[in-house]
């Protein structure tokens, strides 16, 4: 960068202005601003680059936690990352992030990656696969499911948060991979003013309720009308889809994809083992697509390995290379008795059994990617017999992750 740029936390009066350049840098219209979003700006974890009195450069973290095989951790969820077009290819993006990586006090940082090649240079990796699927309502053959008379039921926006958030923790409970929400989260989250719906109707909260009327998932959705030649073709589009039990989830799907004069329904969020192929009489009707998702950049190895659980006993020591963060470099021996008891990790001068980057690292940690993947293409180097598949069993989880936001 040229002397002119500096880096420096941010204020609260940066607010606006890293919103606004925050928008140019991804090509959209700004929504305006609201209280919830202010309050939920945290200008000690944001970076801004100046050049003189200009901001031309931001990057932030949210304060959320994030689920991991056997737990629920903090984790720096970085979002906000932009350059103004006039100062690209200077350096910019570089100093934000590796800035935020030294300083961040989680021993992870998590985010959605709006161009994949970006970075992977600074140590994340893809830990998650997203599913996104596009419906044929005429074609699908819902699960034939028998509705109880008050079953479902719809919510307010302000009478949502205190029913559902009990829901999403105990799905982070079950699954890798799922961000908490604050209560401030939860109110964005559930925000609806009408320049943000694309054309679409306003978001619909439908609930499903057991036996004692308890509410034991939920599914935010929206509409769009479209009529064709022929008749009705109206769109659903499913934002958010959260059962913990079997029959919350087959009502939950059913109630969606039998809406009526609805031709076609898009959900992005799916996960890869997502049930809803099993319910469905033709699964050729979900038309699906997997990409990306998740992110994931370790920060602190040892605290990173110690705070989530393991699906077998473990104890090898991984050598691991960093270029940003020097504290990670080095060999860190993991033991661990199997997922019921926590791990412990810590520096050690043993000989390695196993090499690895930070990068491969991150893309391993939530346990839906197996370390064979990265070892057959020699990113993964076995110094021990056998160390490879021990590592590969202990580190991948029944469940695999999913993220269930952009955040």
């Amino acid at each position: 960068m040229t002397e002119r740029i500096a880096v420096r936390p941010a204020v609260s009066e940066d607010y606006e202005e890293f919103r606004a350049l925050f928008a140019r840098a991804l090509m959209f219209d700004l929504p305006a601003g609201n209280d919830v979003g202010r309050a939920l700006f945290e200008p000690e974890r944001a970076l801004v680059a100046t050049d003189g009195d200009e901001i031309i450069g931001t990057t932030r973290a949210l304060t959320r936690d994030l689920s991991v095989p056997g737990a629920v951790v903090p984790a720096a969820h970085v979002t906000g990352v932009g350059v103004r077009a006039t100062h690209r290819r200077r350096g910019v993006m570089s100093e934000l992030i590796t800035r935020q990586l030294r300083e961040v006090p989680e021993a992870i940082a998590v985010l959605w990656a709006s161009e994949s090649d970006i970075y992977g240079r600074f140590g994340y990796g893809p830990a998650a696969w997203g599913v996104s699927y596009e419906v044929d309502l005429h074609r699908v053959g819902p699960p034939d499911v028998r509705v109880r008379p008050g079953e479902f039921g719809l919510l307010a926006a302000a009478d949502a948060v205190e029913q559902l958030a009990p829901l999403l923790k105990r799905l982070q409970e079950r699954r890798p991979g799922v961000s908490g929400r604050s209560e401030l989260g939860w109110q964005q989250q559930l925000q609806d003013e009408p320049e943000s719906r694309g054309g679409k109707t306003s978001r619909q909260i439908v609930v499903h309720r057991d036996e004692t009327g308890a509410v034991d998932g939920y599914a935010l959705w929206r509409g769009k009308m479209n009529w064709e030649p022929v008749g009705p073709s109206n769109e659903v589009s499913v934002e958010e889809v959260v059962a913990i039990e079997p029959a919350a989830y087959r009502a939950l799907w059913h109630y969606l994809l039998t809406l009526d004069l609805a031709a076609k329904l898009e959900y992005g969020h799916a996960a890869v083992d997502e049930p809803l192929l099993q319910l469905v009489t033709t699964p050729t009707a979900l038309n699906r697509r997997v990409s990306e998702s998740l992110w994931v950049r370790v920060t602190d190895v040892p605290r990173a390995l110690a705070q989530r659980r393991y699906a077998a006993p473990v104890d090898l020591v991984f050598e691991v290379t960093d270029d940003l963060i020097p504290a990670n470099a080095g060999r860190f021996r993991l033991t661990a008795d199997g997922p019921s008891t926590p791990a412990k990790c810590h520096q050690t001068d043993d000989p390695a059994d196993l090499t690895l980057s930070v990068r491969d690292l991150g893309a391993i940690y939530l346990g839906g990617r197996p370390l064979t993947e990265f070892a057959a293409t020699g990113r993964v180097t076995e110094h021990r017999p056998e160390a490879l598949t021990t590592a590969t069993t202990a580190f991948t989880w029944p469940t695999p992750p999913v993220s269930i936001e952009i955040f």
